[in-house]
């Protein structure tokens, strides 16, 4: 009997396991699906925001006397402010995280739209900017994005708090000023292509690889077929054109720059990136916004975009790529520390 009822027990288990499983991937869907059906521009008040840190932290400090009295005293400001007509600049911030694929570029070009509908002449953009790179074609296309506002004579400011490498400094470069941390990483001025091939094992197990084109240069370095020395010398030349335009690119927006110095795939962290003039100032965005609220009106935009379910299910594989990459940001960053 008692063996019956423990397995009886472990039995139940198992089902209550599947069930409160069943429940969290259901909960989780449905909450996606509530998120992702809210499409359009959020705008947040940076300004309100620090205000409202800083009086719940005053609150919390002060005796009750001491806070009702500073509760008085701010609705009276309030009230005040209510009724003034702001006249101050204003600072637009855009936040951009990238991935391999820059999958927020939908949401910047939207962003960038709305403040160039917008803006003024006293008016400017920061973009808080986490990219490793990663495709050239659409890490060309976010920078085009901040070209946008470069080209309509706004003041641009790029804020790297901890990496703008490769395509991402593609995208800080067209700022007219680049705010970095002391220890970000800026650079990989370079263009990198790898790939695998199982040519020798689909021989050793009897499995031929056709590949059929038309045109001589269709596919060059494969990951299936045999690579001849002319093809591996083609990508070469592919990389290097690419490496071109990735150099001339940078030159045009920071014509200063010594690119043989540094354009060889190299990164620095912020405070040697200064020196090499791939910077322009040491400061976090932290530091930057805080200082600018004090004689300007901050306002953060982030537009969302609807996704389709199996979107948002590739948009979990990409992530999971995006971290096996920062993952190795991480181990080049740490094998440099002192132990």
């Amino acid at each position: 009997m008692s063996q019956f009822l423990f397995e009886y027990g472990l039995f139940l288990l198992k089902v209550l396991t599947i069930v409160v499983a069943i429940v969290i991937v259901i909960s989780v869907a449905a909450a996606a699906g509530r998120k992702s059906s809210q499409e359009g521009l959020e705008v947040e008040s940076i300004n309100k925001k620090y205000k409202s840190i800083a009086s719940a932290l005053r609150k919390a400090v002060l005796k009750k006397d001491e806070q009702k009295k500073e509760a008085k005293e701010e609705k009276k400001r309030d009230k005040a402010e209510a009724k003034q007509v702001s006249v101050r600049p204003r600072s637009f911030v855009i936040n951009f995280k990238g991935d391999l694929k820059a999958s927020a570029v939908p949401s910047l070009r939207q962003e960038v739209s709305a403040v160039l509908d917008v803006a003024k002449a006293d008016d400017q953009v920061i973009v808080c900017l986490e990219n490793h790179g990663g495709m050239v074609h659409e890490h060309g296309l976010a920078a085009s994005q901040l070209a946008r506002i470069r080209d309509r004579n706004i003041p641009l400011a790029v804020c790297v708090d901890k990496v703008a490498a490769s395509g991402g400094y593609l995208m800080a470069c067209v700022a007219s000023t680049i705010y970095a941390a002391p220890f970000a990483i800026l650079g990989s001025i370079g263009v990198l292509a790898q790939i695998p091939n199982f040519n020798r094992m689909l021989d050793s197990h009897g499995v031929d690889f056709e590949q059929i084109t038309a045109g001589k240069y269709k596919r060059t370095v494969t990951m299936f077929g045999e690579n001849t020395d002319e093809d591996r010398a083609k990508l070469k030349e592919e990389l290097e054109d690419v490496h071109g335009l990735f150099k001339a690119a940078i030159s045009k927006y920071r014509p200063d720059l010594d690119l043989d110095k540094v354009a060889t795939g190299e990164h620095w962290y912020g405070t040697r990136a200064l020196e090499l003039g791939l910077a322009d100032e040491i400061k976090t965005s932290d530091e930057l916004l805080t200082e600018l609220a004090v004689d300007r009106d901050l306002y953060q935009l982030t537009y969302r975009i609807k996704q389709p379910l199996q979107k948002r299910l590739m948009a979990n594989i990409d992530s999971a790529l995006e971290k096996v990459d920062a993952a190795g940001w991480r181990r080049k960053f740490e094998s440099r520390l002192p132990r």
